[in-house]
């Protein structure tokens, strides 16, 4: 067995895959380390298995001791992990409004904080710590009328949202002995990027404050939707300094020329499948390792589940094919002809015809 992401033989670690030969015939089995916090990127065009790849770390990640993995989720691939018999708790997440600070507020209501209605949320949101709080603010102040209507609808369409609550997200909850998934799939960008920021933010905060003494695992899928927005801040941060209080961050995404580009400089375990886009490979070759022989393009992977994983940390490249899930997966793209057959399976047990 080989472990990837460590030179220590010794730790935790999360079983992959297995080694993929030339030849395509099996080769031995390869783990990740998950003793240690890591930046990870999962990349690749849709349908080659970067979701899939992430479940396969989630499930890992569950089984290891130490860890607390909580995974964003945009499409709702991973809420059928909570039929399964593992321990998952799938979440309609809400956070505190005192999670985003003034500028976070501004960013996430597409203002300008200098002037008009963003200075005046910058202000409210720095007088009060909940939403109804800030739009009492709002209406009590003496702007301007066209400027307190401006400020008053914004945080009437961040209301809508219906995420904000006094209560929120606890640290300790999302530190837990199980995966916790948060469901976003429902929410429009904005609103799910003002979770991920609250989430990603209170992982790092509670980590400095010793608020609890095991490792957070932050995994987002579908990654490019929020690293342009009010997420990119908490996400820079944890890319670029959370392993010092000891949390990790895996980003899965399709287009990683979308990534920032600091992101994937700073990563230490890249798990590359199938890219055909001349962007996302430049993307990827832009902060190509020293170490990593030949063109990259060349080196990705052909089939589906197949991956080229490159590991910072040891200078070592591999070329693995990922294991099965134990779990269900629910990231596959649906087809007309199982939904025929589901309907045949129906009206032959005697139920309803469509």
């Amino acid at each position: 067995m080989v472990v990837i992401g460590r030179e220590e033989a010794t730790g935790a670690t999360a079983r992959l895959g297995h080694y993929r030969a030339r030849d395509g015939s099996r080769g031995a089995a390869v783990d990740l380390d998950v003793d240690r916090p890591h930046v990870g990127l999962v990349v690749g065009k849709r349908g080659s298995g970067k979701t899939y790849t992430l479940g396969v770390l989630a499930e890992g990640l569950l089984a290891a001791e130490g860890v607390s993995p909580v995974v964003v989720d945009p499409m709702g691939a991973f809420t059928s992990l909570s039929a399964a018999d593992v321990s998952v708790t799938v979440v309609d997440p809400s956070v505190r409004a005192d999670a985003l600070d003034p500028r976070q507020w501004c960013a996430v209501l597409g203002l300008d904080p200098e002037r008009g209605a963003g200075a005046l949320v910058w202000r409210a949101a720095s007088e009060r710590s909940t939403l109804e709080g800030m739009r009492s603010w709002v209406a009590d102040s003496d702007a301007a009328a066209s400027t307190g209507r401006a400020a008053a609808n914004h945080l009437a369409l961040a209301a809508s949202w219906d995420i904000f609550d006094a209560a929120g997200i606890e640290t300790g909850a999302l530190c837990s002995d199980g995966l916790t998934v948060l469901d976003v799939s429902g929410l429009d960008s904005r609103p799910a990027g003002a979770v991920l920021a609250a989430v990603a933010t209170a992982l790092y905060d509670g980590r400095m404050a010793g608020q609890t003494d095991r490792l957070p695992w932050l995994l987002v899928d579908e990654a490019h939707a929020f690293t342009d927005g009010v997420a990119r801040r908490p996400l820079h941060r944890l890319v670029t300094r959370g392993r010092q209080p000891g949390v990790s961050c895996v980003l899965a995404t399709q287009r990683p020329s979308a990534v920032p580009a600091t992101t994937v400089s700073q990563t230490d375990l890249l798990v590359a499948h199938r890219l055909t886009s001349a962007a996302d490979i430049d993307a990827l070759r832009a902060a190509r390792p020293t170490y990593l022989d030949g063109d990259l393009a060349a080196r990705l992977p052909e089939m589906t589940g197949d991956a080229l994983v490159v590991d910072d940390g040891t200078e070592s490249v591999h070329h693995v094919t990922v294991r099965e899930r134990r779990t269900p997966h629910g990231g596959e793209t649906p087809r007309a002809s199982d939904l025929e057959a589901d309907r045949n399976h129906e009206v032959s047990a005697g139920g309803p015809e469509t």
